[in-house]
């Protein structure tokens, strides 16, 4: 719920575009209300969906162990949160393969473009802002301020970064007065951003509805000039942490709610009314509840897939090089090649604790076998890759990008990597 509030747009004969851009007029901008201490009438439907969503998250984040070695599911949340952190069509991360990410991320001189190495950059800005913002003590506005400052940095928006807008903007259209939305007038925004960062500090709501809520608020209020589309979703991110429902896998439901883009635009726009009769969010907190679950689903149906994928590795070392010691350092490898599918041979000493000696039979071993390929030249420059990984995560991304969760059934509705063609 909230208010519109008539505004006045002064014509602008320097405006570039149709005549229509240049001309001046009224609009209504929207003005949403508070969410501290704001009443929440559910249907049960609604309700029940989103219990049955945070049950589907805690189990799958449940899953993850505490311990410090990487998991299978990191490996596509990390490549996976490239598509949360890159949210300008000036960076088209997107269709960055992850291969070609992780080699960068790996390696910065083996993407002379720079184009891979800006994108690994936006993951690094998304983690090291969430790592800020679920720090101990209340989300304020300065903390997200942080947030929207970190993920712009190295842009050449930078300068934007942590500025609350001090004019009006608007979405789609040429100017307020064709807008498909006008968000509140930035007078009105600071005092709206207080109101949302004490309402994430709290827990009036479950976490899935307090995620969903600040995330649709976050988007009426529109509370910079560029970079709200990243902070938003990091801010789902963060809400879901915060509240300790997921530890170190978040489900990549904004993915899903990109897929569903039509679906998403007019569930948010359903939630900007003014004296409607009946609570306005459950259309939105629906349509979230079951990005949440296929989410989940895709993420569930990798993990299996990766499991198996494992299995037939263990089968190939078997078969190709012999029954191993079960403590051997090929074992050990094998098992930490599912969240670290690049690996060099120091990088597999430090994930495997074992010596460099072991770790060079090991890689021998695993490469005999058909698990492990070499994809760096030379001695000193020896890069290897788990074979069958990335088409995998490709698989998942793909999924995700499909709106029926399939791509048997439908095409991907957005950019995302092409399958690997090679044999």
């Amino acid at each position: 719920m909230g208010r519109f509030v008539p505004c006045r747009w002064d014509p602008d004969l320097t405006a570039f575009g149709p005549r229509r851009a240049r001309i001046g007029g009224t609009f209504r901008a929207f003005v949403p209300d508070s969410l501290v201490g704001r009443p929440l009438s559910l249907d049960a439907r609604v309700a029940a969906d989103l219990s049955d969503a945070e049950r589907v998250v805690v189990e799958l984040d449940a899953g993850v162990p505490r311990d410090h070695r990487p998991h299978r599911l990191e490996v596509l949340a990390r490549l996976l949160l490239r598509a949360e952190a890159v949210g300008s069509s000036r960076v088209e991360g997107l269709v960055v393969s992850p291969r070609r990410l992780a080699l960068t991320d790996l390696d910065p001189s083996r993407d002379p473009s720079g184009r891979a190495l800006e994108v690994v950059g936006n993951i690094r800005a998304l983690e090291e802002a969430l790592a800020q913002a679920t720090a101990p003590g209340p989300f304020t506005v300065e903390r997200l301020l942080a947030v929207h400052r970190r993920l712009l940095a190295g842009t050449r928006d930078a300068a934007l970064g942590g500025v609350v807008r001090t004019e009006q903007n608007w979405i789609g259209g040429h100017s307020p007065l064709d807008a498909d939305y006008v968000p509140p007038p930035p007078g009105e925004v600071p005092v709206l951003l207080e109101d949302l960062c004490a309402y994430v500090s709290g827990d009036d709501h479950p976490p899935l509805v307090q995620a969903a809520l600040a995330h649709a608020q976050f988007e009426s209020i529109h509370p910079f000039a560029d970079g709200n589309g990243r902070t938003g979703r990091a801010l789902l991110h963060l809400v879901l942490r915060r509240r300790g429902l997921v530890r170190r896998f978040v489900p990549p439901v904004s993915l899903v709610l990109a897929t569903w883009s039509r679906r998403y635009v007019d569930a948010l726009a359903a939630t900007r009314q003014e004296g409607a009769p009946s609570d306005p969010w459950n259309a939105w907190l629906e349509l979230f509840a079951r990005a949440v679950r296929m989410a989940c689903a895709q993420a569930q149906a990798y993990d299996e897939r990766i499991t198996s994928l494992s299995d037939r590795w263990r089968a190939d070392v078997v078969a190709r090089v012999g029954r191993l010691r079960a403590d051997s350092a090929a074992w050990a490898l094998l098992e930490v090649l599912p969240a670290a599918p690049l690996v060099t041979a120091r990088a597999a000493v430090t994930l495997t604790g074992r010596s460099p000696r072991a770790v060079d039979g090991a890689l021998a071993q695993l490469v005999r076998a058909g698990v492990l390929k070499q994809v760096g030249v030379g001695r000193r420059n020896r890069l290897f890759e788990a074979v069958g990984v990335f088409d995998l995560v490709t698989g998942a991304e793909r999924a995700l990008a499909a709106p029926t969760g399939d791509t048997a059934t439908a095409s991907p509705s957005r950019a995302v990597p092409r399958r690997n063609r090679r044999s």
